[in-house]
């Protein structure tokens, strides 16, 4: 069973789930996040959704480049957890499935690619009181908990 964070899901709403992939990525004390800013501000491990056909690895890949911009290496996967929220990006209500990989942040090839998303570099201890979603601030605290 995986452990849900967040809201329990509403009786006799339907909810569709989304598997999707997301990034511990440190940099000595710091992550590597990224910030949607519409409809937010949200602060969020960067990563999303798994196209059909695609991999877990390579979706991190693409989700990681499109949202920061930047290439990673090396992601083992650390965990995993499921939440379940509104996207109004998709006019969606969504079981997220959340793959939690750790990877190491190698280059910056640009801004990201991705609208209304911006990367920054925060401390971890920051990290886990102010992003945006339970799990997220979970697995962000365990890898403080390694520093």
């Amino acid at each position: 069973m995986i452990r849900r964070f967040g809201e329990t899901p509403e009786p006799g709403r339907t909810y569709t789930r989304r598997v999707g992939v997301y990034a511990l990525l440190p940099r000595g004390r710091h992550l590597l996040l990224t910030c949607q800013t519409e409809p937010g501000p949200d602060l969020q491990l960067p990563g999303g959704g798994i196209d059909p056909g695609e991999s877990p690895v390579a979706a991190l890949h693409r989700e990681v480049f499109e949202e920061t911009g930047w290439s990673i290496a090396a992601p083992r996967r650390v965990g995993a957890f499921r939440r379940f929220t509104y996207m109004p990006e998709y006019d969606l209500w969504a079981e997220k499935v959340c793959l939690i990989y750790r990877a190491s942040p190698v280059r910056c090839m640009g801004p990201p690619t991705e609208a209304f998303h911006e990367a920054l570099w925060m401390h971890s201890a920051d990290a886990v009181e102010l992003l945006g979603n339970d799990g997220d601030r979970h697995f962000a605290g365990l890898h403080l908990m390694r520093l």
